[in-house]
This record gives structure tokens, C-alpha cells and sequence, in this order.
């Protein structure tokens, strides 16, 4: 700044689109509050600081520019006389934070003509009081549009993730619920089986041994690598055989469970070598229903496991337990998310983790994160269900991009038309059906990612390759959560 404030020429004012349709008197008033002003290349103000004055360009060159990410981000450049800039908001009183929401530079010798907020203020309550309830309607209209776009977007990716935790909650739920019926009838048939052998006279030392026989079991069921069906097949015949040479009744029953438990000739031969063979094949019963009763009580163990961890991933998608800003761990994020989507995203598309591990953790808000996680999972499903055979591959990137954290989306779906991709992510507008897209999943996923977390969202796209990458700073500059759409 090179010069004192100095009154305004009216005449000059009126050559201001701004102005040019003021009343003599008017003019007279702005110069009398305002006044004309030179800066230097620099500064004018500065984000977040508190709007003191309106600026209207009479000549020069200016840079309007916003924090993203840490960085200042050019938003403007112009030389157009009568462009403003400042505390255009100040008209709205203590109903909003009076604030400069970007910063002003001029890059050569700039002249303003510069208004006082109190001024500015005054000036369009009296002279202008209908636009002013007009502005006040579509400023508040405006935000509580966008609050109920986000808070439907919200609703509707947690319909989306509920109805895949109900899907993938039944399942182990109802295996659970199955076999603990089973286990019932196989531990009924077991005390048949022993009470038969009890019923042998036999001496006490044979019963203390069929103990020995039954810990030996369990302790090697599940320790035999796993079959593929040939081999099961396999081992079935030959434990079928085994139990037939030996004359045990119904071995073709017995056969499957034994091989199922990894259990094969060896144990068979040495059961036989250690009772009487009179009483071989009621052991053989007797321990089998043991068998079962462990593999049962195993598949309950996984059941249980699995609702736990469908449990534990809800709670994480949700963040009920945390604190709403934090630093968090996006591959624990990305995990909780695709669990709870894995029914929608379904069976014929093939998920892929390609994660850096060595990445930080990032400062944001985790439920947020995890929404916009679910609009791009959801969107990159359906785009891949919507081919012919419904089959394709997601893949999820995590990767340090310099300072910030890197999370791509990628799948083999048709892609995005060329001449749209520069609007999706405006608000309402969806390349999905009537009725199967709201568009406001993108536009939302966008204001939470750039306005809340000062980060970014690209998309790249092309047939059989789209991408939408999302980067977030691992040390963003403080944001008051607020921002204009893309």
C-alpha cells in the first residue's frame, strides 16, 4: 500500500457496472463512506481474517485464491474493472461468520475502490431492502438445501450399508442357529453311543482308553491340509474301504465326517490296534458323533466369529465410539466398508486390496470418509452390474502421493461418456436410470472431501478402466468446513 485513502471521483464510480445505475445522491453517498485506494503487488487480505471492506476494481490485476489441502489454490485471475471482492456478505450481519471466505492479491500496481463492511452493509439495507430478503432467502435456502442433500446422501448410504449388514448378518446367524440344532441331536446320539459301550462287559481300563481315544481325536481333528473335491473323493474311498474290511456297519455315513476332520487310515489303524474288534464299530459310532459335535461347534465358532466382525465393522464404519475428528487409519476405513458392502457388490466382481501399508494416518472426520468410501464402492458396482455378464474387478488403491494420501477406485466397468465426465459432480445429475440414481452421491462425496478435509476428487475415466481418485493432506490446514462446489 502506497497511498493515503483519498475520495472518490462519482464519475468515475459510475463507469462500475456495479454503479452505473445509482442516483446522483447515491454516488454522493458512496464517495462520502468509501474511498479510492492503491496497492502494491501483494496482499490484499488474506482468508479467515475478519472482512472489514468491500473492494470494487477500478484498474490493476487481481488473483482471488483458496485453501485446499494446505496450498493456496488460484480460483480467479482478472483485470475486468468493477469486479468485487471482500465483504460482500456483511449485509448478513452476526447471522453468519463475518469472515473473508478467499484471499486477494494483485499482481501489478492495483487501484480499488474501497467500501467499509459497516458501510456496505448500511448501503444495501436501505437502498436495496427487497434484494436483501431476497439474498438472505437464497443464501439460508441455499445452505439448508445442502444440508438436506448431505443428510439425505447420508441416509442413503446407510440404507445402503444396512441392507448389506442385514444380507451378511443372516447368514452366519442362520449357519449358527443350524448347527447348534445339529449339535443338539449329534450330543443326544453320542450318550446313546456311549451308554451301548458301557453296556459291554467290558473292563473299566477299555472305558478309561476310549477317553484316551476320544482326546486323541479331537486334539487331530482340523490338522490335515485341506482337500480339494478330487481328493476328498480319494480319501472317502479309501477310509469307505478301510471301514468295510473292518466290518463296521454304515462306514459309508462315517466315511465323509472322518475325512472332513482330516482324520484318515492312520487314526483308523490306530483306534483298531488299541480295543477289541468286537467292539471296533461302536467306537468307531461313538467317536464319530464326537467328530461331528467338534466340527459343529467349530462351524458355531465361525458363525459367531463372523457376526463379531460384521459387528465390529459396523461400529467402525459408523465411528460411534470415536471422536468425530481424529486421525485415522483409511485401510481400516476401506475394510469396514467393503465388509458391510460385499452382498451389493456381489459374487461376480472380484475386489482387490492394493494397499501401502507403510502409509500415515490421516486427520479427517471417519464416518464422513467411510460415506464417501460407499458412494464411489456403490457407484463402481453398479456401473460393472450394468454390463452384459454383470462380472468385473474393483480395485482399491491406497498410495503417498508427496503430501498427501492417495485412495483410487478403480473398476472395469463401461466408463463415463467423455462430454459428461465434467458434470458428475454436479448436484442431481446421474448417468444411472430414473429411479436408480439421486445425484447427489458424487456432489456430496466431493463437498466432504475438498470443503471438509481440504483434499481432492478426480475422475478418470475410460471403457473398462474409470477412476476416481480421492487425495487427502496428512497435514491440512485448519478449515472451517465450509466451501464452494466444484
Amino acid at each position: 500500500m502506497t497511498a493515503r485513502p483519498a475520495g472518490c471521483d462519482e464519475q468515475e464510480l459510475r463507469t462500475l457496472f456495479l454503479f452505473e445505475k445509482l442516483t446522483p445522491e447515491q454516488l454522493t453517498q458512496l464517495c462520502q463512506d468509501g474511498y479510492a485506494e492503491w496497492y502494491d503487488p501483494g496482499p490484499v487480505y488474506r482468508e479467515g481474517e475478519p472482512a472489514v471492506n468491500f473492494y470494487v476494481l477500478f484498474h490493476g490485476t487481481v488473483v482471488l485464491s483458496r485453501r485446499v489441502g494446505g496450498q493456496e489454490v488460484d480460483v480467479t485471475t482478472t483485470s475486468a474493472p468493477g469486479v468485487y471482492a471482500g465483504a460482500f456478505q456483511a449485509y448478513l450481519g452476526d447471522q453468519v461468520p463475518q469472515v473473508y471466505n478467499n484471499s486477494l492479491r494483485v499482481t501489478e500496481r492495483s487501484r480499488f475502490f474501497v467500501l467499509p463492511a459497516e458501510a456496505f452493509a448500511r448501503v444495501m439495507r436501505d437502498w436495496f431492502p427487497m434484494a436483501v430478503h431476497l439474498l438472505e432467502g437464497l443464501f439460508f435456502g441455499f445452505k439448508s438445501t445442502q444440508e438436506a442433500v448431505g443428510q439425505r446422501e447420508r441416509l442413503l448410504a446407510l440404507g445402503s450399508v444396512t441392507a448389506g449388514l442385514t444380507h451378511e448378518l443372516n447368514n452366519p446367524a442362520a449357519a449358527a442357529v443350524r448347527a447348534t440344532s445339529a449339535l443338539r441331536e449329534r450330543i443326544a446320539r453320542e450318550r446313546r453311543e456311549f451308554a451301548a459301550l458301557a453296556a459291554e462287559p467290558q473292563q473299566s481300563q477299555d472305558l478309561a482308553q476310549l477317553s484316551d481315544l476320544q482326546e486323541l481325536t479331537v486334539g487331530r481333528i482340523g490338522q490335515a491340509p485341506a482337500l480339494g473335491p478330487l481328493q476328498a473323493a480319494d480319501r472317502e474311498d479309501e477310509v469307505g474301504d478301510w471301514l468295510e474290511e473292518h466290518d463296521v456297519a454304515d462306514g459309508w455315513e462315517l466315511a465323509p465326517v472322518l475325512v472332513q476332520a482330516g482324520l484318515g487310515a492312520d487314526w483308523l489303524d490306530r483306534i483298531a490296534d488299541a480295543l477289541p474288534a468286537k467292539v471296533l464299530g461302536s467306537a468307531l459310532n461313538w467317536l464319530t458323533c464326537t467328530v461331528e459335535a467338534e466340527l459343529l461347534l467349530n462351524e458355531i465358532e465361525d458363525a459367531t466369529q463372523r457376526v463379531s466382525a460384521l459387528v465390529g465393522a459396523a461400529k467402525q464404519y459408523t465411528q460411534l465410539d470415536r471422536a468425530p475428528y481424529q486421525n485415522a487409519d483409511v485401510h481400516e476405513l476401506l475394510d469396514s466398508t467393503l465388509l458391510l458392502l460385499a452382498a451389493k457388490i456381489g459374487p461376480n466382481i472380484t475386489v482387490v486390496r492394493d494397499y501401502d501399508t507403510t502409509l500415515p494416518r490421516v486427520p479427517g472426520y471417519p464416518g464422513e470418509l467411510n460415506q464417501v468410501w460407499t458412494n464411489l464402492i456403490d457407484n463402481a458396482a453398479w456401473a460393472m452390474r450394468s454390463t452384459g455378464d454383470g462380472e468385473g474387478t474393483l480395485t482399491v488403491r491406497t498410495a503417498r502421493d508427496g503430501d498427501q494420501v492417495l485412495v483410487e477406485f478403480r473398476d472395469t466397468g463401461p466408463g463415463i461418456p467423455a462430454d459428461v465426465q465434467d458434470r458428475v459432480f454436479d448436484p442431481f445429475f446421474t448417468t444411472k436410470p430414473v429411479g436408480q440414481g439421486t445425484g447427489l452421491g458424487l456432489d456430496v462425496s466431493w463437498r466432504i472431501i475438498v470443503n471438509r478435509h481440504g483434499g481432492d476428487l478426480r475422475l478418470e475415466s475410460a471403457p473398462g478402466d474409470t477412476r476416481f481418485q480421492v487425495r487427502l493432506p496428512v497435514n491440512p490446514a485448519e478449515t472451517d468446513g465450509e466451501g464452494a462446489s466444484p
